[in-house]
């Protein structure tokens, strides 16, 4: 992924690219070198070292020389400096335009074939002041040039205005995906338009009607925008200002705009309120319900045209907050990290709530997405794939693992048929997408419309979860194989050999092990050339089920909810979720290390630590919410344990009283 991240002057661009790689172990090429004798550009620049992170490595001139050698993550900031050295370089500032154009190609070369993590920072100089000079223009026309042809280049542009990003590019897959015309999925009856007819028919017809904020809808969203969205209320006919990146309709009266949920702790949530199934369902394929007391039958979705949704990059948790956090640590009766690894994570969901002291969450959720895959029937699991369906029926009826241990931990849980290959009941199955995914092995997962509609579902999801009040979201799975495209898609991205990633999942024995490594072997030879590609990786080598998980928790991040990872399938999706929506890992925590091989490789890759190790290997969000306590203890303890001064006890470094006093 490449991302050039454009800005003016003190528009906070730099800041916002530092962001985007906070977590990483970055390689910071710095592009300016300080001039003694110019004080206020060496405080700016002492100013950048300062905020960025020790572990970084400082590479100090040229981008193109560090480029040669590749490294997971590098950062180049900024190209002004650099096209200022290289005019100085070539005595070209009274020269003719192009003097500098070799350097430019060679730049662009490099950026061009580099195929690890890279973001670049460049001045957008129409929002900065140029001198009406002939020196000025040339830096103008010469900076503008090469900012349009590192834009063709890069995957992704972010363009940053008053500390605000906004996504100006969409990566490679949304541009390809946009191009398709019909790509019909075979197996299901129900025929929707484009999401941008939808949205615009619908809007128009709301607005005609009076709906509340209809008139804003279409209004683009950048990263992480909708961060402090209302709850929705049932029945009233609202409008998300991101409806139209996510394909979803306005209601229209007549219409169930928002359906009621009841769940007890530890039982699964389920649509209620008149005709609430079929209008939820229409919503999540994109389509107009309830219009003029029509009727729609809705079984499982098969789309003319991709439903499209593209994630933007995601600022991370509130660092103000995070600091005000550990000074209150420093203030509770106890010695300072006394309580380890429970002050960091209470410091992180302070964070996140943007609040401190926290708040103990008050609505957990488990979102459970069962899907069946094609390649299960070649002999990689234990389990016949009919045990999909029935585990879901057991989740309904609260008899899972994940419903004891989220009745113990005060949480509710969901179950969402994405992909199961039979019938399963109608309030569960209302954002299902195909009946089972392709044999990674030898087909692909999905069509390029089931891909679509599977993140444009699992945002779905994540938004009807959060706008009814959750504050924390759990990940789970459910489908017999899915270890095997979890491991694909782990060991594509990490390029690990299948042979060091593959466990025995459900519990295969050595025959089914080597059936089961020859088909991550076959699916990853297969998913090679899109590898650099999220969305075209999901559709070749995961599932509709991962495929969703992945848009659930790149919409939960965008959303500022914080999500508790579970094993390797959740984690799995997580790899893709992080590259959908750069920055979304700042908004996970490990719940857990499953036994299985490459779910170690998928932590370390996202740098996440796991709060409990019981080689515990199930899925269904069990090894998470089974963490979700320690969750709770580390609030508690920040939000509830009195202060020194609160208790009247004495510091460390308070001067004892004499005796006698």
């Amino acid at each position: 992924m490449r991302t050039l991240v454009l800005g003016g002057a003190r528009s906070g661009k730099s800041a916002y690219a530092e962001q985007l790689v906070a977590s990483e172990a970055v390689r910071y090429v710095a592009t300016a070198v300080a001039d003694p004798a110019d004080a206020d550009f060496a405080e700016r620049i002492a100013a950048h070292r300062a905020r960025r992170p020790a572990h970084w490595t400082l590479v100090e001139g040229d981008p193109v020389a560090a480029l040669n050698e590749a490294t997971p993550v590098t950062l180049v900031d900024d190209l002004g400096t650099w096209l200022t050295a290289r005019l100085d370089a070539r005595a070209a500032w009274e020269s003719p335009r192009g003097t500098v154009s070799p350097d430019l190609d060679r730049l662009v070369t490099a950026v061009d074939h580099y195929r690890e993590r890279l973001v670049i920072v460049s001045p957008e100089v129409g929002l900065g002041v140029i001198p009406a000079t002939a020196s000025g223009r040339l830096f103008r026309d010469e900076i503008g040039t090469l900012n349009q042809r590192l834009a063709e280049v890069c995957d992704e542009v972010i363009l940053v205005v008053a500390g605000q990003a906004l996504r100006v590019k969409p990566d490679r897959a949304a541009a390809s995906a946009a191009a398709l015309t019909d790509a019909a999925a075979a197996n299901s009856p129900v025929t929707v338009e484009s999401s941008a007819q939808l949205f615009d028919n619908a809007t128009g017809q709301a607005a005609a009607q009076g709906v509340p904020g209809a008139a804003d809808a279409a209004r683009p969203v950048g990263a992480g925008a909708d961060q402090s969205a209302p709850p929705a209320v049932p029945g009233v006919g609202s409008v998300r200002p991101d409806a139209s990146e996510l394909g979803m309709t306005a209601a229209v009266p007549g219409t169930e705009a928002a359906a009621s949920t009841t769940a007890d702790a530890g039982g699964v949530a389920t649509t209620g309120g008149s005709g609430s199934s079929v209008a939820t369902a229409a919503q999540a394929s994109g389509a107009v319900v309830g219009v003029a007391d029509s009727e729609v039958v809705v079984d499982a979705p098969r789309l003319s045209k991709p439903v499209r949704i593209s994630f933007g990059p995601v600022m991370g948790p509130d660092p103000m907050v995070r600091a005000a956090a550990e000074e209150r640590q420093l203030q509770l009766t106890k010695p300072a990290g006394a309580l380890g690894r429970l002050e960091k994570l209470a410091n992180w969901v302070s964070a996140c709530q943007g609040v401190c002291p926290p708040k103990q969450f008050e609505r957990a959720r488990v979102v459970v997405f069962a899907g069946d895959h094609g390649v299960a029937k070649h002999g990689v699991s234990a389990y016949p794939s009919e045990v999909t369906g029935q585990m879901v029926a057991n989740f309904l009826h609260g008899g899972a693992a994940v419903n004891v241990l989220a009745r113990l931990a005060d949480a509710s849980v969901r179950v969402e048929d994405i992909a199961v290959e039979g019938d399963t009941a109608p309030e569960i199955s209302k954002h299902k997408v195909r009946r089972s995914s392709g044999s990674i092995d030898r087909e692909d997962a999905l069509s390029e419309a089931e891909v679509q509609a599977a993140l444009a579902a699992g945002a779905a999801i994540a938004d009807e979860e959060i706008d009814s009040g959750a504050d924390l979201l759990i990940a789970g799975d459910m489908g017999i194989g899915n270890t095997t495209p979890a491991t694909v898609l782990i060991a594509a991205i990490t390029d690990t050999e299948p042979v060091i990633a593959v466990g025995r999942g459900t519990g295969v024995d050595d025959a089914g092990w080597i059936r089961k490594t020859a088909a991550i072997r076959d699916a990853m030879w297969r998913a090679r050339p899109v590898v650099k590609d999220p969305v075209a990786l999901l559709r070749t080598a995961s599932g509709a089920d991962l495929t969703a998980m992945a848009g659930f928790l790149a919409r939960a991040a965008a959303r500022r909810t914080p999500v508790i990872l579970d094993g390797v399938v959740v984690t799995a999706a997580a790899l893709v979720a992080d590259q959908l929506a750069p920055g979304a890992r700042a908004w996970w925590v490990a719940g857990h290390r499953s036994s299985e091989p490459s779910h170690t490789i998928a932590l370390q890759r996202l740098d996440l630590e796991p709060l409990v190790e019981m080689n515990m290997r199930l899925g269904e969000g069990s090894g998470a919410v089974s963490a979700l306590p320690l969750l709770r203890a580390a609030v508690a303890t920040l939000a509830d344990m009195a202060t020194f001064a609160e208790a009247g006890v004495s510091t460390a470094d308070a001067p004892a009283e004499s005796a006698g006093a």
